[in-house]
């Protein structure tokens, strides 16, 4: 690894910015888990556990930054239920300019070189026909793990906020901020919506060092026995006015009883009233995992694109 760039969080808020840039102009063009939100969540949960496995390669153009390439290498995984898991392979998140698309074949170069001799995936736009070229010519193809009912394929999903109905809470329930319950409260709503975890209180941390990270735009639902039930981070965009949820988890004791519903109206107004008109959420698009994208239908999101896992194994080359 000595011989990589890793990224860092000045690299991060680079990519945040070509994020934002893409999303002005060609909004179905940002890659999956390259999102402005989804940049600084990955980034800050797992930078200090898992960091020295990913080297990075930016591309600049008149002193912009136009293509980037993140890669996760193989890495040994600690879990919250104290489980751990040996990740063998390597997976790119990376983004590239639509005015400067001949850059996708310098990623691809630069990927098929990091993580030689491994089994590579990538996740670009389903949107990105040239791109889905490029990567096709070179040896990659449709992930089975994406396939059928059950595939493992985000959606990502957008509604304006133009008209936001107000929340209603079961009885004895309310909301609070990460700002007025503090951090342990905070990290501990995530594990237990999300068990195992690989979250922790020093992910917590670095993801409060990311920008667009606001501890009043991250949202909790209390419940009467001072449980956390639900939870949820709004990353705002200020300059494209949006607000991108990630993650969004609820209790298992706490589920079916409105609370996303609720928390997540509840966000969309705050959200509008941090300046925010527009709101977007990421979710499995596959049938087969209808709880999460059947909520975010009912709220009145749309689906705007999805992502298009793909695969090379050792095999291929």
């Amino acid at each position: 690894m000595a011989n990589f760039d890793l990224v860092t969080a000045e690299d991060v808020r680079l990519m945040q910015g070509l994020a934002q840039r893409v999303t002005a102009t060609r909004p179905e063009l940002v890659n999956g888990d390259a999102t402005f939100g989804e940049l600084a969540w990955n980034w800050g949960r797992g930078h200090a556990s898992d960091g020295a496995a990913w080297p990075r390669r930016l591309w600049f153009s008149g002193g912009d930054l136009v293509a980037w390439g993140w890669a996760r290498l193989p890495r040994r995984v600690r879990r919250s239920d104290g489980s751990v898991k040996d990740v063998t392979g390597a997976d790119l998140v990376y983004q590239v300019h639509p005015d400067h698309a001949g850059l996708v074949d310098e990623v691809i170069d630069w990927y098929e070189a990091t993580a030689a001799d491994l089994e590579r995936t990538v996740v670009p736009s389903a949107a990105d026909g040239f791109a889905l070229r490029r990567w096709a010519a070179r040896g990659y193809v449709t992930d089975p793990a994406s396939l059928g009912d059950t595939g493992s394929w985000t959606q990502f999903n957008e509604r304006d906020l133009t008209d936001v109905e107000e929340p209603v809470l079961p009885a004895g329930f309310r909301f609070r901020t990460a700002d007025e319950a503090g951090p342990q409260a905070a990290v501990q709503a995530h594990l237990d919506a999300w068990t195992p975890s690989t979250y922790t209180a020093e992910g917590y941390q670095g993801v409060r060092r990311t920008a667009g990270y606001r501890g009043d735009l991250h949202i909790l639902v209390e419940a009467p026995d001072a449980t956390m039930a639900s939870s949820t981070i709004m990353w705002l965009d200020e300059a494209n006015r949006t607000a991108e949820f990630e993650p969004v988890g609820t209790h298992p004791d706490h589920r079916r009883r409105g609370l996303g519903r609720a928390m997540l109206l509840h966000g969309m107004r705050l959200a509008r009233a941090a300046g925010a008109t527009h709101a977007t959420v990421a979710c499995l698009g596959a049938p087969g995992h209808p709880q999460a994208r059947g909520l975010y239908r009912g709220l009145g999101f749309r689906e705007l694109t999805r992502d298009a896992p793909l695969i090379k194994t050792r095999a291929s080359g």
